[in-house]
């Protein structure tokens, strides 16, 4: 659509923190502070993406501190007593990995990441190797458009297809994201459709209408 970002490639973060698969326990956790992710994608070659490593494989190390001796995984389930036991990227890695392509759109991410569980996502490109990460706050950055620009997209895109006068005469208003049809229409049965394309808008909110049926003439 008109202006707007569309794919994941669009708000994803390019620079990022990577581990390979060979990489110490003690190097992923600081890398994990040093970027302040919660996450690290795990990577092998000139960038393939193998797996990820996160908070949650690391944590059940520190789980059998409170239970020592060769007893202290027997409390875990077998998928944990094997990341407590961990010490590289490859032993600790979810695989395969869940990843999005960067051509994806928006939406499609968000439905991954809630399907897994997630919040952030390794990003890969045509040649399926790592592009950048997209995590739920750079989802979130299509909200934050000037009323403004979703308006002239909202004209642009749904009110110069659907309202054109002579037989209708519609406006568009925004505020705080949400977008308002004001005017006369002739086909009410364009209505629910002028809907589902402005709230397929990048940065809207919600959509509301103050129309009235446009007078006949003759």
């Amino acid at each position: 659509m008109y202006g707007s970002p569309r794919t994941v490639g669009d708000v994803m973060t390019c620079t990022v923190a990577a581990v390979g698969p060979h990489a110490p326990f003690k190097e992923i956790v600081r890398l994990m502070q040093d970027w302040r992710v919660s996450a690290l994608p795990v990577i092998e070659g000139e960038g393939r993406v193998v797996g990820v490593v996160s908070e949650a494989d690391l944590l059940p190390k520190e789980e059998v501190r409170d239970a020592p001796g060769p007893g202290g995984t027997a409390q875990l389930g077998r998928r944990d007593a094997a990341k407590a036991e961990a010490l590289t990227a490859a032993e600790l890695m979810s695989s395969p990995p869940v990843t999005v392509h960067a051509e994806a759109p928006l939406a499609q991410a968000a439905r991954i990441m809630a399907q897994n569980g997630v919040r952030r996502l390794p990003v890969v490109g045509d040649d399926g190797l790592l592009a950048g990460v997209v995590s739920r706050t750079d989802l979130l950055k299509v909200f934050l458009r000037s009323d403004a620009d979703i308006a002239e997209e909202v004209r642009h895109e749904v009110v110069s297809h659907l309202f054109r006068p002579p037989a209708s005469t519609v406006h568009v208003e925004v505020n705080d994201g949400v977008v308002t049809f004001v005017g006369q229409v002739r086909d009410t049965s364009l209505v629910p459709i002028a809907a589902g394309l402005a709230r397929a808008v990048d940065g809207v909110v919600d959509v509301e209408f103050d129309l009235a049926p446009a007078r006949t003439t003759g």
